[in-house]
């Protein structure tokens, strides 16, 4: 069965989505979904860096883990499979934004990285700013090292993305990141989270810690509306 999750709160100026195992992030499938040409689809070479690529003219595949641009021919998106799908929109400024964020990711604050990158070549105010994040692992099933819990430590919020239960340690990786965008001035009332957890959910998402190994991914997807 195929899932889309919409989130309402980017309105009618971009077209953005989060999708299950089908269609997945299969480029064909996403083009299906968005009406588009498959060659106007841009994903980044995603390898758990810091790195946010600006997409001007060139369609180039580059090493990094977030991309946002202004051109309203492109659907640009991330892979997950227990990570977490971020994508943004800046009303006034018109720009577009997907964000991969792993706890490695999320450590390195990826996210605010994201935000500086739209304010900086954009002039986007974080005020404006509309942020969905997506399925991902959630606290009820991710539990971490304490190094992980270390890296993440003064990124976030006060404590309320770890919880420490029969003396393990379980982060909420989406949580996490949701105080990172209020950190940076964006309105509570401008964030959308999704409750679901891809470890729960093995049947509906790709979830790399319950399969134990290498899967298939799904992801986030958005589209300036011309």
């Amino acid at each position: 069965m195929e899932t889309l999750v919409y989130p309402e709160i980017f309105g009618k100026k971009a077209k953005a989505f989060f999708t299950g195992r089908v269609p997945g992030a299969d480029p064909g499938q996403l083009a299906r979904v968005a009406v588009l040409d498959k060659k106007n689809i841009y994903m980044p070479i995603q390898k758990h860096t810091d790195k946010v690529i600006i997409l001007d003219s060139s369609l180039e595949p580059k090493i990094g883990d977030a991309v946002i641009t202004s051109r309203k021919d492109i659907l640009v998106g991330v892979q997950t499979a227990d990570c977490v799908p971020i994508l943004l929109y800046a009303r006034v400024s018109g720009v577009a934004g997907a964000v991969h964020a792993g706890w490695r990711g999320t450590a390195a604050e990826i996210l605010k990285k994201t935000i500086h990158a739209m304010m900086d070549r954009y002039h986007s105010s974080p005020i404006e700013l509309l942020v969905a994040i997506g399925p991902s692992i959630r606290s009820c099933c991710y539990d971490v090292g304490y190094e992980v819990i270390e890296a993440i430590k003064g990124t976030a919020g006060k404590g309320e993305d770890v919880m420490n239960r029969g003396g393990k340690y379980f982060l909420d990786i989406p949580t996490a990141n949701k105080y990172q965008a209020l950190s940076m001035g964006v309105p509570s009332e401008n964030i959308w989270m999704s409750d679901e957890c891809t470890f729960c959910l093995p049947e509906k998402y790709y979830s790399y810690r319950f399969a134990k190994g290498p899967t298939g991914r799904q992801g986030g997807f958005i589209r300036i509306v011309p």
